[in-house]
């Protein structure tokens, strides 16, 4: 694990430090690059927090897994802490200095699991901290399931490993009460030909900010991001994702959509893909959709490439936000459709690609059944 006292580096990528001493880093103003979309005011102090403190609140974490996975409760002196991920911000640092168990998800050598593992982590109030650890062995498969419920306030990291030639599907539900807010970072190492796949779907919470970041290890990775998040009024949704391409021959693949509705409804993507002078080869692609459902409502949308070597496969990016395309809802209701379900149909319909994208049934049955209770709230 890496020493709390140890001297803080360089992110090479923002020149940032990375530290896991919460005192390496200053209290941000707002004013800084990556805070500037975050109302500070409303994170109930996370940001500015004294390491020294104790947090007030608790999570509760419950695992339902195959009998083959490991499964198990980590102190902070577990070696593998520290081992994918140090923190890049004060807030990641806080959470990673101050947790006092943390959960690991293990998938031994050559296992292929036959149904989800579901890690189900609830906020029981208070402020809380939270680690989780995922290592899918080489030549592994699996599919793991975080349910993010309850109320508080939670910083929380997770380190994930995925093995030479194993293959991972992540599915992350914050699915919290209304005055919940979450800070998270979820940091993945894929490693040599190995497949990595993300949903985050984001419904719930008063302020959720997740930073997903993928690195590859080895040539032949794979990594196919997608996200959904549907803000109602008042909601802050942010996503802020990097992908490090220094392996060559890689793949990576980012869809993400968004739906608002509301008065002061806001969402915020950022997608950073580097591709640096050793990633030769490699094939990305990023896009991010949002779909403005009333007034009042704001989506910012900010895709950045930046790329090192002449030799890549395919780089691009593209990023659209707009309104209920009119000729659509003209056309479902020159055929008898009402103009409420027609609005449904075309939402379902701009969602479809990335609820198909989960695969695990009951939760994208779920997902599809929480956006049609977000539209019915939707004044007609």
């Amino acid at each position: 694990m890496a020493s709390t006292t140890a001297a803080p580096r360089v992110d090479a990528r923002t020149l940032r430090i990375a530290s896991a001493n919460p005192e390496d880093f200053p209290i941000p103003t707002g004013r800084e690059e990556e805070w500037r979309f975050t109302p500070f005011r409303r994170l109930n102090g996370l940001h500015s927090a004294d390491p020294r403190s104790r947090p007030d609140g608790k999570l509760s974490v419950v695992a339902d897994h195959p009998p083959d996975v490991e499964v198990r409760v980590i102190e902070r002196d577990d070696p593998r802490v520290g081992s994918v991920f140090i923190p890049n911000d004060r807030v990641a640092a806080l959470a990673f200095a101050g947790f006092t168990a943390g959960t690991s998800v293990t998938v031994p050598r050559g296992v292929v699991t036959d149904r989800p593992v579901i890690v189900t982590t609830t906020a029981e109030g208070g402020t809380a901290y939270g680690h989780l650890l995922i290592d899918v062995e080489p030549q592994a498969a699996a599919v793991v399931v975080l349910d993010h419920r309850g109320s508080g306030t939670v910083a929380a990291n997770v380190e994930i490993r995925v093995g030479d030639g194993a293959s991972l599907r992540l599915v992350s539900l914050q699915d919290w009460a209304d005055d919940t807010v979450h800070l998270g970072q979820h940091v993945a190492e894929v490693g040599r030909d190995a497949r990595f796949d993300a949903v985050h779907v984001t419904l719930g919470g008063d302020l959720v900010r997740l930073a997903p970041t993928v690195r590859f290890t080895g040539p032949g990775g794979e990594a196919d991001l997608a996200g959904l998040y549907f803000a109602d009024a008042g909601q802050h949704l942010e996503h802020r994702l990097f992908i490090d391409h220094a392996q060559p021959n890689c793949r990576s693949r980012v869809t993400y959509k968004g739906a608002l509705a509301g008065k002061r409804a806001h969402t915020v993507w950022i997608g950073d893909v580097l591709i640096r002078p050793t990633g030769v080869g490699t094939d990305t692609f990023e896009l991010n959709r949002n779909l403005v459902l009333t007034d009042g409502a704001r989506a910012d949308s900010v895709p950045n490439l930046e790329i090192e070597t002449g030799e890549v496969a395919r780089a691009g990016h593209a990023s659209a936000t707009g309104r209920f395309d009119d000729e659509q809802l003209f056309y479902l209701q020159s055929r008898g459709i009402a103009k409420e379900d027609a609005r449904r149909l075309v939402v379902r319909a701009f969602f479809a690609d990335v609820l198909a994208h989960i695969q695990v049934p009951e939760v994208a049955a779920r997902v599809a059944a929480a956006v049609e209770a977000e539209l019915e709230r939707i004044p007609g």
